[in-house]
């Protein structure tokens, strides 16, 4: 079966009950004799566990409004909370869940013995159970997802691998961060080899080219987790001491996700193809989450002004600035770059016109009127809602899709992008740079520097960004590099948490909106500050509250008791 069509009564059933997220086992009325003699119930068990892989489509709580790539611009949003002091263990804004582990370990046990002996008369057999016998691999890589992702947000998480007695679950206590990446690193080790690399090529299996399972995950997905997870473990929020060889560890496991992609035809494309409707095609994915058809990515970002527009996520001036002049690959405020105050837009880096509506852009398709953003325009301040930056969304929004209340398309297909190419060539980058100290230097090892790792990203089709110079100093390569992630990977899911890990919360105290001013035919371009709260605390989330009052052996992170 696909695995977007999911058996509906078991897809929604809790499949244990518990007073806590952590809390003890119980079978329901669909208990181990009744799930593990049908494959089409065993396999709904497994599609609701992919059920909580993560996905960050700009929403009215997407954490690009949490951090510098963006401001939200109603008020009303729960994701200011991140930025203006009221985040706190009692308003914890969680990622504190532990229902898919809970999920996945239930599967994991229940299911070790499961033949379904008495369906081996079916013509089908043996190609269900080639499918039923890979399940635990998915579902192995599924449980390591969740704890990577809990342990980036917390560092020390309860690490359980088992379906616990109400006892056990009321004595859990923090693992060690490094113990939980360390986990997720074997996890990778010993299931990567057991999954495919294309579902549609198996024979005689029940996900074979006459059916795929889309969406299923791959061998590629699994070394790319295990390469994430070293480069978050190689940097400075996990790694006080700089051990160089989790540096290593971290070239060596991302130049294995670059090797195995070219080996296997995934290869980077033009940047435009990274979102749309069949971005999950596009040649550099590595895993997407696909969302279905829907028109709410749309309708919380169309610029107001706009039937049914409502603004949502719109661009910070931040990040507008890390786009580059393409001419010189300069910044905009360095010498020489090029960049021109009274057009400021112009020459610049190609992603830039991909990601951001800027103002005259004729934005989205069906908008009848090129966007009006300086003071007064019809998609601009002092109108309720209208974006206060100066710019609007366009990255991941479908530009054809029509919201205005005549219609009723339904939306199109969004996909979620999980894991590309485009974002490991950056990672060994990053990680080869800090192992060898330069970004210049190469080894037996690595034979690709860190510098040419970067550009192979900038050389794309539809880019063609100036090379990074040769010979830059330490501090000039770091500078450039984050400004070129920010870039590239703008929109992903990856500033909010790099912030993070490279320990930079400075950086996130004070956003920088546009102002823009119409006199006559020319336009005035004005920087405005806006204060963000930050605190070192909040390098790591605190643990809610309400957690701790159920097991005190769950400490607080520091600096959140206060």
């Amino acid at each position: 079966m696909k695995l977007k069509k999911i058996l509906l009564g078991l897809a929604c059933m809790s499949l244990m009950a518990s007073c806590a997220d952590l809390d003890y086992h119980e079978y329901t009325t669909y208990d181990k004799s009744y799930v593990f003699t049908d494959f089409g119930r065993t396999g709904a068990v497994v599609t609701n566990i992919y059920s909580y892989l993560d996905s960050d489509l700009p929403a009215d709580g997407s954490l690009c409004s949490a951090c510098d790539e963006a401001e939200y611009a109603w008020s009303w949003s729960s994701v200011l909370g991140y930025t203006d002091g009221r985040w706190s263990p009692t308003n914890a804004y969680s990622r504190w869940s532990f229902e898919g582990i809970r999920k996945a370990n239930f599967y994991l046990e229940e299911s070790k013995n499961a033949d379904f002996s008495e369906l081996k008369q079916d013509k089908n057999y043996e190609a269900e159970m080639k499918r039923f016998n890979r399940y635990q691999y998915e579902v192995r890589f599924l449980r390591a997802y969740f704890y990577f992702n809990l342990a980036r947000a917390y560092g020390d998480v309860p690490l359980i691998t088992k379906v616990m007695t109400e006892d056990e679950a009321n004595q859990v206590t923090r693992t060690p961060v490094a113990d939980v990446f360390d986990f997720i690193v074997k996890e990778c080790d010993e299931i990567a080899d057991e999954l495919p690399v294309d579902y549609t090529k198996l024979e005689n299996d029940a996900a074979n080219g006459t059916n795929p399972e889309t969406g299923r995950i791959t061998k590629q997905a699994v070394l790319a987790l295990k390469a994430r997870t070293l480069l978050y473990w190689a940097s400075p929020l996990f790694n006080a001491s700089n051990d160089k060889n989790l540096w290593k560890q971290a070239a060596e496991a991302n130049k294995a996700v670059i090797d195995f992609c070219a080996a296997n035809g995934i290869q980077l494309g033009k940047y435009s193809e990274i979102w749309g409707t069949d971005n999950y095609k596009a040649k550099e994915m590595i895993y997407v989450r696909r969302v279905g058809d829907t028109d709410s990515p749309e309708r919380t970002n169309f610029p107001m002004g706009m039937e049914n527009g409502n603004s949502g996520n719109c661009p910070s001036q931040n990040l507008v600035d890390a786009y580059e002049m393409q001419a010189t690959g300069k910044a905009w405020n360095e010498e020489g770059s090029g960049y021109d105050s009274s057009d400021p837009y112009r020459g610049r880096d190609p992603r830039l016109a991909m990601t951001i509506a800027v103002n005259g852009d004729k934005w989205p398709n069906t908008n009848p009127t090129p966007l009006e953003l300086y003071v007064g325009g019809r998609n601009a301040l002092p109108i309720a809602g209208a974006t206060p930056t100066g710019y609007y969304l366009k990255k991941y929004l479908d530009g054809t899709i029509d919201i205005s209340a005549s219609t009723s398309s339904g939306g199109k297909r969004h996909s979620w992008v999980t894991y590309r190419l485009g974002e490991f060539y950056l990672n060994y980058a990053e990680a080869v740079f800090n192992y060898l100290g330069s970004s210049d230097a190469t080894s037996a090892e690595f034979s690709m520097s860190a510098r040419e790792a970067v550009n192979v990203v900038r050389n794309r089709s539809d880019v063609r960004m100036p090379d990074f110079p040769v010979e830059m100093s330490a501090d000039e390569f770091v500078t450039k590099y984050r400004r070129e992630r920010m870039v590239e990977l703008a929109f992903e899911g990856h500033r909010f948490w790099d912030i993070r890990r490279w320990k930079d919360g400075d950086s996130q105290k004070n956003l920088v909106e546009m102002q823009i001013t119409k006199n006559g035919d020319a336009y005035t371009y004005t920087r405005v500050m806006k204060s963000r709260y930050w605190n070192d605390k909040m390098y790591l989330f605190p643990i809610p509250d309400s957690e701790i009052r159920k097991n005190p052996n769950l400490s607080q992170n520091p600096g959140w008791n206060n």
